[in-house]
């Protein structure tokens, strides 16, 4: 599989997840608890996702691809998350960035960056492992 293929799989891999997980949270959940505390709380299930789809990519990757890869779905979810929140939320491009509460925030951002960093890093260490 090359870095685009995998790119995408990845990419629709963990939105799915995402998604399937933000239903549940927004039925369920925030109205039991709350937004921010349900999207805390949502964040280990989404890292959880992370490394499954991760794990699973390295191992059909091309030596070298997995960091492209991961890039190409940090992008892709980035441009997801965009078209979400302006054509579906009415929220501005500012917005869908930077209207959360600190502690989300930090949960939000970390989370997109082990999401686009993670198949590189689990290359890096099977490689030295021998796969």
């Amino acid at each position: 599989m090359n870095s685009t293929q995998a790119g995408l799989v990845y990419f629709f891999w963990v939105f799915g997840a995402g998604f399937v997980l933000g239903v549940v949270r927004t039925l369920l959940v925030v109205p039991v608890i709350g937004a921010p505390t349900a999207e805390l709380l949502e964040t280990p299930l989404m890292l959880a996702a992370i490394w499954l789809a991760a794990n699973w990519l390295v191992r059909r990757l091309a030596p070298g691809a997995a960091l492209a890869a991961g890039l190409l779905a940090l992008g892709l979810t980035l441009a997801a998350e965009t078209a979400v929140g302006v054509f579906l939320r009415q929220m501005t491009v500012v917005e869908v960035f930077l209207h959360r509460e600190p502690l989300n925030a930090v949960a939000y951002y970390g989370a997109l960056l082990v999401f686009g960093l993670l198949p590189a890093i689990l290359e890096h260490y099977r490689g030295r492992e021998g796969r």
